[in-house]
């Protein structure tokens, strides 16, 4: 079983910046394919960026020019490093685990942290 924790969350004004960690228990870290998703109230959980154990990075349109993610295999830690946020940003933002591929389908993920949540303010 792998433990996922995710910190760095916040409150932001838009325009602001914020940068998420996601923090595996397993030494494994470095051969899964890792994923943010994201779900705000009332809505359903999206698929906001992926990387590959390669390093190949896949993005929402809704995000691509203002995220960028990224992984420490050493530290065994992924990262978002959010810019230019706007309110409809606001969502707890939830890390997955190990996928075939960068599916945007919940299903494929193995594991899941419990989020962590942004706010943005106009």
């Amino acid at each position: 079983q792998v433990h996922l924790v995710e910190s760095g969350g916040g409150s932001v004004q838009a325009g602001g910046s914020l940068r998420i960690s996601c923090v595996a228990s397993d030494n494994g870290f470095s051969s899964y394919l890792m994923a943010w998703f994201r779900q705000a109230p009332g809505k359903e959980r999206e698929r906001v960026a992926c990387i590959t154990v390669n390093g190949i990075r896949m993005y929402a349109d809704f995000v691509r020019g203002r995220f960028t993610i990224s992984r420490d295999n050493a530290e065994n830690t992924l990262y978002l490093q959010m810019n230019s946020l706007e309110p409809e940003d606001t969502a707890l933002y939830i890390c997955a685990a190990d996928s075939a591929t960068c599916s945007v389908a919940e299903y494929m993920y193995k594991y899941w942290g419990q989020g962590t949540q942004v706010t943005v303010s106009s």
